[in-house]
């Protein structure tokens, strides 16, 4: 029985060397054992695929088709210190071309013995994976904007080269400290949102460059992995818009310069009626005080005091109207503005028989405006509203003010069912002057009314047809609002 057991025992270490040396074999590494000088004197079947021919070389002269050793190997630690290491190295495949390998490095040590005899060196190709990380690398530092790679403490871990060009060395700092030099996170951060819900969230943010210059760009912030149930890393990519912002200012400084442009030809067609009021009443003046007609002088002061009046009201509004500033921006609630307007009216127009209906939203949370310049436009509609209502034969006569929220768009309308506007005076009514106070007015209060929404980066329309009313409605974005708001702040 004893003996029997020798034999089994033997025929276990004879098949179990045979298992050894297929594991050896089917392994997906290339596998070599090497000795302290260096000589190769085991490999597998996927080591001889890959770098070729192996019995009788030394490891460098396989692995590099090198005749002499590494200036740094990593096997002699391991012969040295017993330590084992992962690398990358380069090498030459059996068929000469370039090779990028890990290699990961294992001391061999007998039961019997202390001293390491031989090294096991296993390899795997990752020349396509490197290949397409520099790629990437590429295409990641190439792409026209700016991408940041930023952890939950808001730290940049990465950064492409766009970004670096325009904010510098990203250095591990805080995301808040390389694009807006600031000390702390940004009041509403998109990438705090990220953080917290993992989804995509946009915004509009405003930055300085590394040279001081202010940046205007779109930020996008997404989680940079799925399905985890908390998120280490977000992406920022970045769209510079500064340009078009540039050429958004212009747009409107220059649409607002050819109304002005526009308006001169009126200008000098009122003037010229305004002086020969002037003349008719000076002729008078001077006609009366040679016959001492009392009458015709006081009727000749009288026309005289009316041009006058008129010439100063005219000058008044058309350097109003052509002065170029930004609005004086301050958080208000749209609602009182409503108010004070119906408290300046409510008496005249009730005279008037007509009546003034305000129709506010207490929901409507402060939005940035020109106090003084809303108040303007309002009050010019208003009293272009109660003008059109007394040429009107409608029996219920009413002026109307509204203010609303749509989708992030602060409404205002007034609208008024008095005597409306035909087709050909609407298509000229911002551009041209227009007035329904016939020879009291300049015909200069709707240009400014647009001039003011301009700066504020709205639009004014209206709807209305002849003896119809008319609804003019102003539309002022509240994200436009709060940049501008936000860039005076920084202009102070």
């Amino acid at each position: 029985m004893k003996k029997g057991d020798r034999l089994d025992n033997s025929d276990n270490r004879s098949d179990l060397g045979w298992i050894h040396q297929e594991l050896f074999n089917q392994i997906p590494f290339n596998a070599a054992v090497i000795d302290r000088e260096f000589n190769i004197i085991e490999a597998n079947e996927a080591f001889k695929r890959y770098f070729g021919r192996w019995k009788g070389k030394k490891c460098f002269e396989a692995y590099k088709k090198s005749n002499r050793p590494c200036a740094h190997c990593n096997a002699v630690e391991a012969f040295t210190k017993g330590h084992s290491s992962v690398i990358d190295e380069l090498g030459i495949d059996r068929r000469g071309r370039p090779a990028h390998y890990v290699v990961h490095i294992a001391p061999l040590r007998k039961k019997s013995s202390k001293k390491i005899d031989f090294v096991l060196e296993m390899s795997t190709d990752v020349t396509e994976t490197k290949h397409w990380q520099k790629e990437y690398q590429i295409i990641f530092d190439r792409v026209p904007c700016y991408i940041t790679v930023i952890d939950r403490d808001y730290r940049i871990t990465r950064a492409n080269e766009s970004f670096r060009e325009n904010f510098g060395d990203f250095d591990n700092r805080y995301c808040y400290q390389a694009y807006k030099k600031k000390n702390k996170k940004c009041a509403r951060c998109p990438a705090a949102l990220t953080f917290r819900d993992g989804k995509t969230h946009r915004s509009e943010q405003i930055g300085v460059s590394r040279t001081g210059e202010r940046t205007h760009y779109i930020v996008t912030t997404t989680p940079l992995s799925r399905g985890e149930s908390r998120i280490e890393h977000v992406i920022e990519i970045c769209t510079d818009i500064t340009d078009l912002k540039k050429i958004e200012e212009s747009m409107i400084e220059a649409e607002r310069l050819a109304a002005v442009g526009e308006t001169v030809a009126g200008l000098a067609h009122s003037i010229k009626n305004i002086l020969m009021g002037l003349e008719g009443g000076m002729y008078i003046v001077s006609l009366g005080m040679k016959k001492d007609d009392r009458k015709r002088i006081s009727d000749g002061w009288e026309m005289l005091e009316r041009n006058f009046k008129k010439t100063t009201s005219l000058v008044k509004d058309f350097l109003n109207f052509a002065k170029g500033q930004l609005p004086d921006l301050e958080l208000v609630d749209p609602n009182e503005i409503v108010g004070e307007i119906v408290e300046l009216y409510k008496q005249s127009v009730a005279a008037k028989n007509i009546r003034l209906i305000a129709e506010t939203n207490p929901s409507i949370k402060p939005v940035p405006l020109d106090r003084k310049g809303i108040h303007t436009c309002l009050t010019n509609l208003v009293s272009n509203a109660v003008d059109a209502c007394n040429m009107s034969d409608a029996a219920d006569k009413f002026v109307k003010i509204k203010v609303d929220e749509e989708k992030g768009v602060l409404v205002f309308e007034v609208i008024d069912n008095g005597c409306g506007i035909n087709c050909e005076i609407k298509k000229k009514i911002f551009t041209t002057f227009f007035t329904t106070k016939g020879g009291e007015g300049t015909g200069l209060g709707l240009l400014t009314t647009r001039k003011i929404i301009n700066e504020h980066g709205g639009k004014i329309m209206v709807h209305s047809q002849k003896g119809q009313g008319a609804r003019f409605r102003i539309e002022l974005p509240r994200k436009r609002l709060e940049f501008l708001l936000k860039k005076g702040r920084e202009g102070k």
